[in-house]
């Protein structure tokens, strides 16, 4: 069983963390008619992937809604993958920016997949 004390020591929390932060710092330079659409949304989404890592982590007492907070956690990446796919598709993203982020997030998916996949080792 693994013996974490803090959401914060989670290879993938920090990993997601990392990403959202990438993110936040590449979208400065969006142009400004995406703020309220491509801007906003793909911020919102990775931020949500270790919002949702915390929560899972603070319900693994439970398994089912630890599962389900990681659920939420893939989905999301996977959305921030598709916002990514935007980005690069209107020249707002370099193409090695977006290959470097979307291999990141594939990590983070399967990070996701694993925890889900073996919940009970998680339990407290």
């Amino acid at each position: 069983m693994p013996r974490v004390k803090s959401y914060r020591s989670l290879r993938v929390y920090r990993l997601s963390f990392d990403l959202a932060m990438e993110i936040f710092h590449k979208t400065k330079s969006y142009p400004s008619e995406e703020l309220y659409s491509l801007t906003i949304q793909i911020r919102k989404s990775s931020r949500s992937v270790s919002a949702n890592i915390s929560e899972a982590f603070h319900s693994r007492r439970y398994p089912n809604l630890f599962v389900h907070k990681l659920n939420i956690s893939e989905r999301e990446a996977c959305e921030t993958q598709n916002w990514l796919d935007f980005s690069v598709e209107c020249g707002y993203l370099n193409k090695a920016d977006y290959d470097h982020l979307t291999q990141r997030y594939d990590k983070v998916i399967g990070m996701l997949i694993s925890m889900m996949n073996k919940p009970r080792q998680w339990k407290i």
